[in-house]
């Protein structure tokens, strides 16, 4: 299967805080209105909900929280990485732990990146503009 971009203008996001979610998605909005954000709040529901996706729909970016319920971001990566169909979709952990270990672990598993959960909505923006970077349009 070739990559050649993504029509689907789709960011699945794995968030269990709702503060989190809502200001990612207000982030991604101010920036472009046309992307549209999908939260699923458990590790497990959002492999499986990823899993039910055609190919032509798979979302442009993954961005998964480190710790989430039943599946850690990490954990999902790991089961991702295992299905050639996911390998071109840039993935990103973010987490409210800036561990110098849980980022190795991350980068090392093939995330286009690492980043520290914000704490003010204006950091938040240039955070979902950096996420951005990583979508081959």
């Amino acid at each position: 299967m070739q990559f050649l971009g993504h029509s689907n203008r789709l960011i699945l996001l794995a968030e269990d805080d709702i503060d989190d979610q809502e200001l990612l998605e207000s982030a991604f909005g101010e920036i472009d209105p046309s992307w549209r954000v999908v939260c699923i709040p458990n590790g497990r529901k959002f492999v499986k909900y990823l899993e039910t996706i055609q190919d032509i729909d798979l979302p442009a970016l993954l961005i998964l929280d480190y710790n989430m319920p039943e599946l850690t971001g990490v954990e999902i990566v790991k089961e991702l990485n295992d299905n050639v169909r996911y390998l071109n979709i840039p993935k990103i952990i973010w987490s409210t732990s800036n561990s110098p270990v849980f980022k190795a672990m991350s980068i090392e598993l093939g995330v286009a990146d690492y980043i520290t959960k914000p704490s003010d909505f204006a950091s938040f923006q240039s955070i979902a503009k950096h996420m951005l970077s990583f979508v081959k349009e």
